[in-house]
């Protein structure tokens, strides 16, 4: 059978190699003329398999208008006329209520757990390197009050098999002596050692060149225009796209897999396919590092201010904040100030500020953050999307997951896989 994928960041890239390992002739498109050009482009490093939890929480509405009016505000709802935007906004707060946060974290740590040893599997079979550490991640609190709730997370999180100590201000040290400089404020950390980190763009880029080599059709610069379908509820007949000439033709495939974060939903709405992501942008800054030993080498999340950071090599990668602004990609320095302060603020003179590059992405969001994993409406179109902050995370496990359901299997993971 002949799959075509149809997006090649972290989600497509990934999926068409687990289709290859279970038979399938694989078939890539993408607008940019590589992988990972995009949202899996310069993305926070992590894979946070001990941060399940939703955005969507019992907590997070309280912590919205909090945030309200701040240029540094972690989460940020810029309102626009789109109808979408207030329907995803109204569904998060629905996602909001315990049964349902709690629903969701429970898939997710599932989902993540299952994908973490997809990865290392992976990793090892192909020997890739993507400036990977495996030096866990170290989330960090600077108030007592969120400190205080350290002991109850780590339980949660034992409960989904995960492990993760809580850790007062000296450990915190013991782990990252990097902190040291700006650690006053610190009251204390939740470590979780079997996380890890890695540049997501290098690793998608070396994955696609496997994928090429074992037969893959790769489509680079040719933009998705509209898929055709044998009226409503058939199948998909073929995908119209247009190539840098400015030529459009059909490329035709037995099955499809629509891997196109944000841009899915405006893809698919004409099927009759609804799908709830919407884009929730998100900054990162890429810097050399002047000092290796004022630049952390365990990958660190700021869980007071949003805020992650990762080594990745000789560089070090910090990102941040989640805006609601449609599909705006625009670099708004007020966003990147908040970052930069951080740096300079935690990390004094470990990083040059001056030559760090600055990105923004739009991470695809559904309401829960649970990705949507299987079959669509349609006979021979399925799904990849929707991942939201955890693409790196659950990026493996998500398209090898897919690759069962795809077989025919039902995966071995506690997940409402679509269709399944």
């Amino acid at each position: 059978m002949h799959v075509m994928v149809l997006g090649a960041g972290l989600s497509g890239v990934t999926t068409a190699w687990y289709l290859q390992q279970a038979g399938f002739r694989v078939s890539l498109v993408d607008r940019q003329p590589e992988a990972a050009r995009e949202t899996s482009f310069a993305n926070g490093g992590q894979i946070s398999i001990s941060h399940p939890e939703p955005w969507a929480n019992p907590g997070a509405p309280r912590q919205i208008l909090r945030w309200l009016g701040r240029d540094d505000a972690p989460l940020m709802f810029r309102p626009t006329r789109d109808p979408a935007q207030w329907l995803w906004g109204a569904r998060f707060l629905l996602e909001c209520l315990p049964a349902r946060a709690h629903r969701n974290t429970r898939a997710v740590a599932a989902l993540a757990t299952w994908s973490g040893r997809q990865l290392r599997a992976l990793r090892a079979r192909l020997g890739l390197e993507y400036d990977q550490l495996e030096r866990g991640i170290l989330h960090l609190f600077y108030s007592a009050e969120e400190f205080a709730q350290a002991p109850a997370r780590a339980r949660m999180l034992a409960g989904f098999g995960i492990e993760a100590r809580v850790c007062g201000h000296d450990e915190c040290l013991a782990i990252e002596p990097a902190l040291g400089a700006g650690s006053a404020s610190l009251a204390g950390g939740l470590y979780a050692p079997a996380d890890e980190s890695g540049d997501a763009c290098r690793f998608t880029q070396a994955l696609a060149t496997h994928v090429a080599a074992q037969g893959a059709a790769l489509h680079w610069d040719t933009e998705i225009l509209r898929l055709r379908s044998a009226g409503s509820g058939g199948d998909i007949t073929g995908v119209e796209v247009r190539g840098a000439d400015g030529e459009a033709q059909i490329l035709h495939a037995d099955a499809w897999v629509v891997c196109l974060g944000s841009h899915g939903p405006r893809l698919l709405a004409g099927l009759g396919e609804h799908l709830p992501i919407y884009p929730v942008k998100g900054y990162s800054i890429t810097a050399p590092v002047l000092d290796p030993a004022r630049a952390p080498s365990v990958s660190l999340t700021d869980e007071s201010r949003r805020i992650v950071c990762s080594r990745l090599g000789s560089r070090l990668r910090i990102a941040g904040t989640a805006e609601l602004n449609g599909f705006d990609t625009r670099i708004r320095p007020e966003r990147i100030a908040g970052i930069l302060e951080w740096a300079a603020s935690r990390f004094p003179g470990a990083i040059d500020i001056d030559r760090a590059e600055h990105w923004a992405g739009l991470r695809p969001a559904t309401p829960g953050n649970v990705p949507l994993i299987g079959r669509g409406r349609h006979p021979n179109l399925w799904l990849n999307t929707g991942h939201g902050t955890l693409g790196w995370t659950l990026a493996c496990g998500s398209a090898a997951a897919l690759a069962e359901l795809m077989c025919g299997r039902r995966p071995p993971v506690d997940f409402p896989f679509l269709g399944a």
